[in-house]
């Protein structure tokens, strides 16, 4: 046998043997797929339990109920994402200060526990799609009616305010004519309007709102005017604070709210937690 004859022949035998082997899977990328959402989707697949934490101190947000079982807002929203995303929820409680870094140390996947959406807190953790905002609110005493919140309403008006706030920084940048007295804490500041020592308080619209049409304003007082949202002085939000290594579960909660949202379960824990009007 030739040389060419024996090389011809083992084309032959190659050929013979490749036509027995199943031919290889189509490139992720013919397929429309990339190696990194592949990753991701089997870290998904792999997924059975979402590690949230949140405070214990911040109601109705979150917060310990009578029966010592940890409850609010937030904890309610972290368990109706796991429903809708399958998985077993795991929700623990930290001192506030703790719970950035022990998302970057890797020990819970999700920190719920309203995060305001800043510039400083994004150098540190991602962000889910924000699901509250905070507004800035004023109050007034019931009887005067012709209070408007307004910079020109409330000129030469005394306004009462927490001190060293994002709250007190907002009306030193945009009621520079109102005559503005910071207070130790909120606490003290809507005392001064319930005795009458300020004309109105400016401050959180939650906690305003629970004091407002809670016993300890004694009815004295309401809301002026409408919300302030800017988010230069209030933040761009709340939103669940997440690793920045894991995009997947980024994806994962985001399509959670949405649907939360779309069902109607979101209403429901708004109206059971924030049963006053915020904005």
């Amino acid at each position: 046998m030739s040389l060419q004859q024996a090389y011809s022949m083992a084309v032959v035998v190659i050929l013979a043997l490749m036509a027995g082997i199943a031919a290889p899977a189509e490139p992720l990328a013919a397929q429309g797929v990339s190696a990194a959402e592949r990753d991701a989707g089997t870290a998904a697949e792999r997924r059975v339990v979402l590690r949230f934490l949140t405070t214990s101190d911040f109601p109705p947000f979150n917060f310990y109920d009578e029966d010592g079982v940890l409850t609010g807002f937030n904890v309610d929203l972290a368990r109706a994402i796991c429903l809708q995303l399958d998985v077993t929820c795991e929700v623990t409680e930290r001192p506030w200060e703790a719970l950035l870094p022990a998302l970057g140390r890797n020990e819970a996947d999700a920190a719920i526990a309203g995060h305001a959406v800043t510039a400083d807190a994004l150098l540190k953790v991602a962000f889910s799609d924000r699901y509250f905002h905070t507004p800035g609110r004023f109050a007034g005493r019931r009887a005067d009616t012709a209070i408007e919140a307004t910079p020109e309403g409330l000129e030469s008006k005394r306004i009462a305010v927490a001190s060293g706030t994002a709250h007190e920084a907002f009306l030193r940048q945009f009621f520079r004519g109102s005559r503005i007295i910071p207070f130790d804490n909120p606490d003290i500041a809507r005392e001064a309007l319930k005795a009458g020592e300020v004309d109105v308080v400016f401050g959180d619209g939650i906690g305003l709102s629970f004091w407002v049409n809670g016993t300890g304003s004694e009815q004295c007082c309401n809301f002026k005017g409408g919300a302030f949202l800017e988010p230069k002085f209030f933040g761009d939000g709340i939103a669940i604070a997440l690793t920045k290594s894991d995009s997947q579960l980024k994806a994962d909660i985001d399509a959670a709210l949405a649907e939360v949202r779309s069902n109607g379960r979101f209403a429901e824990l708004v109206t059971r937690y924030f049963p006053y009007r915020l904005y």
